[in-house]
């Protein structure tokens, strides 16, 4: 599952399809984790992002079922408040679908729900989620060993960090502020994949 880029909420959607555009060759999936955005704004928004030349494959759009069916992007991101993840796969099965899980029994409802993969934090303390004590790498792969479907972990992910969350049975990492909150986010996104694709041969070398 590589290097998903979540979109943070705080810059526009113009802002955010600018540096998409320039980190596209490094990121695997673009999130568009947008909450206080009408569906007209979520529209327009990854409209840009596909006029920009971002695959419709490398989309999911949080919670808003209409807005990725209108415009035929890869699949969806559900939280709990979002429809349940039944009532999304029996009608709608061309969509993928991540769930965002805090738990191995929640991966486990997932999995057996035909989730195709989840969401799993905070891993590290983050600003996102300020006094609420992170995960940790040993519960992430606790979840991991527990489930088969890809778990991507998210929260505090770091360049210096993310071997560590592959090495506990992460199959990708999901990233914000190391990304968009950086004065070089290319530069930033290169450093992730980097990492990544070198965790990745290491692992099919080893397979051989």
């Amino acid at each position: 599952m590589g290097l998903h880029l979540v979109s943070n909420g705080n810059m526009t959607l113009r802002e955010f399809s600018q540096i998409a555009k320039q980190v596209d060759p490094y990121v695997d999936i673009f999130q568009i984790r947008e909450k206080q955005k009408t569906a007209i704004e979520l529209y327009e928004g990854i409209q840009l992002l596909l006029d920009l030349g971002i695959s419709a494959q490398k989309i999911f759009v949080n919670d808003r079922l209409d807005v990725a069916l209108s415009l035929g992007v890869a699949g969806v991101q559900l939280a709990y408040h979002s429809l349940p993840l039944k009532v999304v796969k029996d009608h709608f099965h061309q969509l993928q679908v991540g769930c965002s899980i805090h738990s191995w029994e929640e991966a486990l409802q997932v999995e057996s729900g035909g989730a195709s993969f989840a969401m799993y934090g905070h891993i590290f303390s983050t600003n996102s989620k300020p006094g609420l004590e992170p995960r940790g790498c040993h519960q992430l792969k606790e979840v991991c060993n527990r489930s088969s479907i890809p778990i991507i972990a998210i929260g505090g992910i770091t360049p210096e960090n993310t071997r560590a969350v592959l090495e506990h049975g992460a199959s990708g990492v999901a990233v914000i502020s190391g990304i968009l909150g950086q004065e070089d986010p290319i530069s930033a996104a290169s450093l992730y994949h980097e990492i990544i694709q070198k965790w990745k041969e290491e692992q099919r070398e080893k397979a051989l």
